[in-house]
């Protein structure tokens, strides 16, 4: 490419006006050994950095169209978007070992409830202690546990019961288990 701005810009021009695939064919050829590259230093495995190029290119395709070159370089877009997916990336395997540390969380849980005469009612899978650290949250997280744990419901759709952003029920959720879990271990001390 002689003019590799210039030429980025006809082809992911091309890409948003007519869907054309050889052009995307091209743009990819191009990024996605610079965006390999920048998932193996932020994301640490060969597995990750593919991912993040295959989301990445997907989203170029997708959404060429929102690409203005009045406002920038094609480079400038394409590696704000990368930049994007890895973030999220990141986020979604945050969140993943926030599940494990429940997934940590309840089996000690179940061992209790095992040993222990179950209470009735709706705490009737809580053993008495269990309840009883549950009884020390505030009722906010008290509600997410809950609903996530009793009542089964998935985060998006407590979020939707209780009329708040999926993140509060995320955060509620993560604080609480934090508390319970130092609760659990101190009490096996």
């Amino acid at each position: 490419m002689d003019n590799p701005d210039g030429d980025l810009k006809s082809l992911l021009i091309r890409v948003a006006e007519q869907a054309d695939k050889a052009a995307f064919a091209r743009l990819f050829q191009h990024f996605a050994p610079r965006i390999r590259s920048y998932g193996l230093r932020h994301l640490g495995s060969e597995a990750n950095a593919m991912e993040l190029v295959q989301e990445t290119m997907l989203l170029v395709w997708q959404k060429a169209r929102l690409y203005h070159p009045e406002k920038g370089a094609p480079t400038t877009w394409i590696y704000t978007v990368m930049r994007n997916q890895c973030f999220d990336l990141l986020r979604r395997r945050r969140a993943s070992k926030e599940d494990l540390c429940a997934e940590e969380l309840w089996p000690v849980l179940e061992f209790q409830a095992e040993e222990e005469h179950l209470s009735g009612g709706e705490d009737a899978v809580l053993t008495r202690q269990m309840a009883h650290y549950l009884g020390t949250l505030p009722e906010p997280q008290q509600q997410v546990v809950r609903g996530i744990y009793l009542q089964e419901f998935s985060q998006q759709e407590l979020a939707e019961r209780l009329g708040v952003p999926l993140g509060t029920i995320k955060s509620r959720l993560r604080l609480a288990l934090q508390k319970l879990k130092e609760q659990v271990e101190q009490g096996h001390d």
